[in-house]
């Protein structure tokens, strides 16, 4: 929670006044049964003049009570809304920036889930302790203050009850953390399944899924309920405690108050206003409890936020020292690669190969075979377990950030589009000028179905690119990824969706147009890797053949395999 306070340094200067506010209006509430104690006891038989005064000072604190509250709840909004502000957006600045590795840790939908339902609890939190954190205890405190001042003897009968309530308090906090983690732990499972759904729900309509999904959601759904009612009870469990206690309390108050008026010993002027502060204390423990249900709440999601926020950088700039440039004459080399995801089990093992400036290398196995894993080493998602990349003979790993990602132009089998126009989403926030844009479209293959639509690139897309097809959708990437002239392109499995024909028209345009332009083709067809100068043959995270194609045809019986199960052996273009 500490990390998480630390957001609210900027506003210590407006929290202070709102306390201060806070304390005035909470002072006022204060002398309300005081000052009818008071009337009813010495103005009651006195002339209207003073029966007035004292009536209108009782509406003068009322007002100031009201007023300031008002105003003091406002400021507490305010702090609230812009703590929460900041926070979302560093969190939300931090996942982004999270390794592929730390990304695989948290998963995408704890990621959302932090970023989303724990934020909202600790702006809960911090906002309710603005509200109340004040008034509650100058309530309790300022209650017991007068009371004891008034009748010491009954105030001590309600002072007994307090240590219980406190007792009971300490212990069920304990519990409240670990039981509400449990509670989030279960909504990133229902986010899960929710976020897998969205993205598949054509799938599970077109197989008639729906049903299963129902009961996979269901599933999820009874796992979280079943958290909360868990919390719930226990959490919820203070508050009829407090009432059992605050109810004792009051009976033992009314029942001594009683045998006190009959001895003379107390008025029943005393007791009316005793009563009222009574249950101002009792109302201040209640807000003390909801505070402290609130409190274990945030805490639990704080913990979640600041894992992420404290999570370390673990693809670090390493020093040259360290990784010293070499002499070569590739663009991009790759030098005894080995990679393992958990550690266990090499997932690409000795990975060597070279690509001069310009030149291109296709990429090409059955699933699983670690074709992807390499481009995401290239990329630095990942750091190599064992030998080096390097690029222009620099070590990817001594290469600044911002200058490294500016060789890259990419298209990824996991890539996106989002809600916005066509220009938009290529363009996607650079500075690039329309032309630009309009020339990678027509090399991509793009502009013809593009310039179709009646709004031609102002053509507003759906969220993910729905309303347009797979192989348009990958027209528009292959654009996105060659509209800033990168140094590097890399397609990874990017023209799937595409007929023979448009990938070929796709190929030729590309070798035309990019010829300084390094070009990486990941891919399941020969047909899309047939033309590059090199082509790597994967098979279990090994290269099992290397050279163009008619050499693998020749030489890889695997490359054969694949050629002869695609298309008998003949390229068609």
């Amino acid at each position: 929670m500490r990390k998480i306070i630390g957001y609210l340094k900027g506003f210590y200067g407006r929290m202070t006044i709102g306390f201060v506010i806070k304390t005035i209006a909470t002072l006022a509430e204060l002398m309300l049964p005081y000052i009818l104690s008071h009337i009813l006891k010495d103005i009651i038989n006195s002339d209207l003049k003073d029966i007035l005064f004292w009536g209108i000072l009782m509406i003068i604190f009322s007002a100031i009570a009201g007023i300031f509250n008002i105003i003091a709840n406002r400021m507490a909004a305010f702090v609230s809304k812009n703590f929460a502000e900041n926070m979302r957006k560093d969190l939300f600045d931090k996942t982004l920036r999270l390794s592929a590795a730390q990304t695989d840790k948290f998963t995408i939908p704890s990621l959302e889930s932090r970023i989303t339902t724990d934020t909202y609890n600790v702006h809960g939190f911090i906002n309710m302790i603005q509200r109340m954190g004040v008034r509650a205890p100058i309530m309790l405190a300022g209650g017991i203050a007068i009371t004891l001042f008034m009748d010491m003897h009954l105030s001590l009968v309600m002072i007994a009850i307090l240590p219980l309530i406190f007792v009971t308090v300490y212990f069920i906090r304990r519990m409240g953390v670990p039981l509400y983690t449990k509670v989030q732990q279960s909504v990133d499972g229902m986010i899960r399944v929710v976020r897998e759904d969205a993205q598949g729900i054509r799938v599970i309509k077109a197989l008639s899924k729906i049903d299963y999904e129902h009961r996979r959601y269901e599933k999820v759904n009874k796992a979280l309920v079943k958290e909360e009612i868990k919390a719930g009870v226990i959490m919820g469990s203070v508050h009829p405690i407090m009432t059992f206690f605050m109810n004792m309390g009051s009976v033992a108050v009314i029942a001594i108050g009683a045998a006190r008026i009959s001895n003379s010993l107390s008025e029943p002027e005393t007791i009316i206003a005793f009563m009222q502060y009574f249950t101002q204390i009792s109302m201040a423990l209640m807000a003390v409890t909801r505070m402290f249900v609130m409190y274990t709440k945030s805490s639990a999601s704080a913990k979640r936020i600041a894992e992420v926020l404290s999570a370390e950088e673990d693809i670090t700039l390493k020093a040259k020292t360290e990784y010293p440039d070499i002499s070569t004459d590739s663009h991009i080399l790759f030098d005894n690669v080995t990679f393992s995801y958990n550690g266990k089990r090499n997932n690409i093992e000795n990975i060597s190969f070279s690509i001069k400036k310009g030149g291109s290398v296709g990429i090409i196995g059955a699933t699983g075979s670690g074709k992807s894993t390499v481009i995401k080493l290239l990329l630095r998602f990942y750091d190599a377990d064992m030998g080096a990349i390097y690029i222009n003979g620099e070590d990817i790993r001594t290469i600044e950030r911002a200058r490294f990602y500016e060789y890259f132009g990419s298209a990824l089998q996991q890539d996106f589009l989002y809600a916005d126009t066509i220009e938009e989403n290529i363009r996607f926030g650079r500075d690039i000028p329309f032309s630009d844009i309009k020339k990678a479209a027509k090399i991509a293959q793009a502009d013809n179905f593009i310039t179709a639509f009646a709004d031609g690139y102002s053509h507003q897309l759906s969220p993910h690119g729905t309303n347009i097809s797979g192989g348009q959708k990958q027209r528009l990437l292959i654009s996105r990824a060659i509209a800033a002239k990168p140094d590097i392109l890399i397609l990874d499995d990017s023209s799937s969706a595409l007929d023979y024909k448009t990938d070929a028209a796709l190929r030729c345009a590309l070798k035309e147009n990019l010829q300084d332009t390094t070009v990486i083709t990941v891919a399941q067809r020969v047909s899309s890797v047939k033309d590059c100068d090199v082509i790597l043959v994967l098979d279990d995270g090994k290269i099992i053949g290397s050279g163009t194609h008619d050499m693998l045809l020749e030489k890889c019986e695997e490359y054969r395999e694949i050629s002869n199960s695609q298309m008998g052996g003949a390229i068609v273009e």
